[in-house]
């Protein structure tokens, strides 16, 4: 399984939030802009939550089970590889609604004055880091869940086989 790359979820906020602060323009103009929800940050967080959690128990399971406590409580590898493949599309999803509603924030700056504007670009902020926290969380959980590396495949040649 792949490790997932900061350079695609980056490219993914800024494509979406580019897109979507170029929609809310256009919205606006032709009509009224669908305000942001409150429910938005609130789920990321709760998603975010769920993650490190995730992660935390994993560690403490992997933990115990390379200290070989008794009674402890192994981890299955396919439970770890579904863990992992649940943070790495969290993230994604998270970046791309982080960087929608990060457009849709950066549009409503220009309407701070209109205090129901000021609300949703504040709604629209919190989502904006609780998608941060999503996705931060993914990848602590993907560096809980990775394998320790195969000291075969990383020599360099350079010594000597005895």
């Amino acid at each position: 399984m792949r490790e997932l790359r900061i350079r695609l979820l980056v490219g993914v906020f800024v494509v979406a939030g580019v897109l979507s602060w170029a929609g809310a323009r256009l919205w606006n103009s032709v009509g009224t802009l669908p305000s942001v929800p409150l429910a938005a940050p609130i789920v990321l967080a709760l998603i975010a939550a769920v993650l490190l959690s995730t992660a935390l128990s994993l560690r403490a399971r992997f933990k115990a089970q390379r200290e070989r406590r008794p009674g402890a409580k192994g981890v299955d590898p396919l439970m770890a590889a579904r863990a992992v493949v649940f943070g790495q599309a969290s993230a994604l999803v998270a970046a791309l609604v982080a960087g929608m509603y990060g457009g849709t924030g950066v549009f409503l700056l220009e309407l701070l004055d209109i205090p129901v504007r000021r609300d949703q670009a504040l709604y629209a902020g919190f989502s904006v880091l609780a998608g941060i926290a999503v996705i931060a969380a993914a990848l602590f959980l993907e560096r809980v869940c990775k394998l320790p590396e195969d000291d075969d495949h990383n020599t360099t040649g350079a010594e000597p086989v005895a």
